[in-house]
């Protein structure tokens, strides 16, 4: 960060210096060093010591202090100390801002079963129309559907796989699910024509 520093009927000693690059380095870790630069102007009116002091921050952001006292160690802590304040609530400002534009976070996959069997009962169905929240489909995989029988639904289960089967029953020509509830029992649901 660069520093102007100026003295007015003062004489800008290097402890002088020193003591207000410590406690402008203190503001630039506060800002995540995205202080540029600071224009600092110490005053002596009489017996009053004035630190006049202006930071400039990326983004064209100006925050600035002004501090008097009778000694210059609190003048310029009352600047650093307002500066300090307006620092925060920007930092406060832009991770508001960063957080609003966040993408929502994916919810986990669950596996077919639970879902349906979560969907089932009748007073969560409700609930679910009155929040307004559509729920989402994810679609994992396209196959055709085979026709096969029950019997043969159930083995192609038990052989492995994701626990559900869309077929085309033999006997009813008509398109059926079978899938697997998570006490182990399996579940058929046939449509209608």
């Amino acid at each position: 960060m660069r520093l102007e520093l100026r003295g007015h009927h003062v004489d800008v000693t290097p402890g002088l210096r020193r003591f207000v690059e410590e406690k402008l380095s203190k503001l630039e870790r506060l800002l995540n060093h995205r202080a540029l630069s600071a224009q600092a102007v110490l005053t002596v009116e009489k017996r009053r010591h004035v630190a006049d002091i202006t930071l400039h921050t990326r983004g064209e952001r100006f925050l600035h202090g002004l501090g008097e006292s009778g000694n210059w160690e609190t003048s310029l802590a009352q600047a650093i100390a307002k500066i300090s304040h307006q620092a925060q609530k920007l930092k406060t400002r832009q991770k508001e801002k960063r957080h609003n534009l966040k993408a929502p976070a994916l919810e986990p996959l669950e596996p077919v079963a639970r879902r349906t069997r979560a969907a089932k009962p009748a007073d969560k169905a409700p609930s679910r129309r009155g929040s307004g929240r559509v729920p989402r489909v994810i679609r994992t995989s396209r196959e055709s559907v085979k026709p096969m029988s029950i019997e043969s639904a159930a083995r192609e289960i038990e052989a492995g796989g994701d626990g559900v089967v869309v077929f085309r029953n033999e006997a009813s020509l008509r398109v059926s699910v079978l899938y697997r509830l998570p006490n182990g029992e399996l579940t058929l649901v046939e449509t209608e024509a």
